[in-house]
């Protein structure tokens, strides 16, 4: 069964307190930081990830484009990210496919539901985002330590002394 997640960008934005206060600031940069965080969620779970975002809060009205393996769209002059949304959720059923929504938008959500789509509130995807970056942490970690390892058995005492002789260099 193959994973799409849609994401309502502004509605995340506004939602998740970090890119609520660095939208404040540049409001690019909370999307980018989005689309950054999403691409992490995508690398870790699999899903296909779509954020959309309305055209009026930027220019390139009607673009598509791919970020880190993220499809980003901005929508049309007098299109919402939610009737983008809706459409793409057409287009994108199939049997072999669960389409997950992400917006706190109520409308939004009966919507996509009524759809056969899932809904996924901006606390929750926020949850899992936060879930994803410890898990790959965990991973990164734990890639490190074995290669590190060595066919000899060592103490952490000695494997720290070895370190430092090895940084001396």
């Amino acid at each position: 069964m193959k994973d799409i997640l849609l994401v309502d960008g502004y509605n995340m934005i506004g939602a998740w307190p970090e890119l609520r206060v660095l939208k404040n600031k540049d409001l690019e940069l909370a999307r980018n930081k989005l689309v950054e965080m999403m691409a992490e969620y995508q690398a870790y779970t699999g899903y296909k990830v779509y954020v959309v975002f309305d055209a009026h809060m930027v220019e390139g009205i009607g673009k598509k484009y791919h970020n880190h393996r993220v499809e980003v769209i901005y929508t049309r002059k007098n299109e919402t990210a939610d009737e983008r949304i809706e459409k793409l959720v057409h287009q994108l059923k199939r049997v072999d496919t669960r389409i997950h929504v992400a917006t706190s938008d109520f409308t939004e959500q009966s919507l996509t539901f009524g759809s056969g789509a899932l809904r996924k509130s901006a606390r929750e995807l926020l949850i899992e985002t936060e879930t994803t970056g410890k898990g790959i942490d965990k991973q990164v970690k734990k890639t490190q330590k074995k290669q590190h390892s060595t066919k000899i058995p060592l103490s952490d005492e000695i494997a720290e002394i070895f370190e430092k002789w090895r940084r001396q260099r």
